[in-house]
């Protein structure tokens, strides 16, 4: 079904072990697809600009995200490598890190918590947000044709708050 790009292939393949093999044909669409969307990279998004926009079974690629088994550290290890190899072969690596609050309600919502919210805060005022703390791992690297610094993400992970720890007898 998906004609990839030679160049393209090895990359994605890295990622078939953690992955079913009924499952990675549906992660290996969204995976294609996340590349090439524009914009917000949804699972609508990705099947659209795969040309899968009338799909009749568009709920098993929602599934690849929240009910098959694989594993988003393991995913993030191989996305790592693969950053690495290609933007920093060699030298120093450089990490950075990013937390960013996803206001989000409703009694579903269990990690919720109260953060103080970078944006709208200052050194004098202090604002607080509720919501989700999602924090993002990236490689910094600079990039010779964009003659800048970017930072590539390779892992996020959600990072709920003390008092969502000490409810379930977890250490913070």
């Amino acid at each position: 079904m998906l004609t990839l790009p030679a160049e393209l292939l090895p990359l994605i393949v890295e990622f078939a072990p953690l992955f079913s093999k009924r499952v990675w044909e549906h992660a290996k669409v969204l995976l294609v697809g996340a590349i090439l969307a524009p914009g917000k990279r949804t699972v609508t998004a990705c099947l659209r600009v795969m040309g899968l926009s009338q799909e009749r079974c568009f709920t098993n690629y929602h599934r690849v995200l929240n009910r098959a088994r694989w594993s988003a550290l393991e995913a993030g290890r191989i996305l790592l490598r693969l950053l690495v190899a290609s933007f920093a072969p060699k030298g120093e690596l450089v990490m950075g890190l990013d937390d960013t609050i996803e206001r989000r309600r409703g009694d579903q919502i269990k990690a919720r918590g109260i953060y103080r919210d970078p944006v709208r805060s200052s050194h004098s005022h202090f604002v607080k947000a509720s919501g989700l703390r999602w924090l993002c791992c990236m490689l910094l690297v600079k990039i010779s044709w964009a003659e800048s610094i970017w930072g590539l993400p390779f892992l996020t992970v959600l990072c709920p708050s003390e008092r969502y720890h000490t409810q379930r007898g977890r250490k913070h």
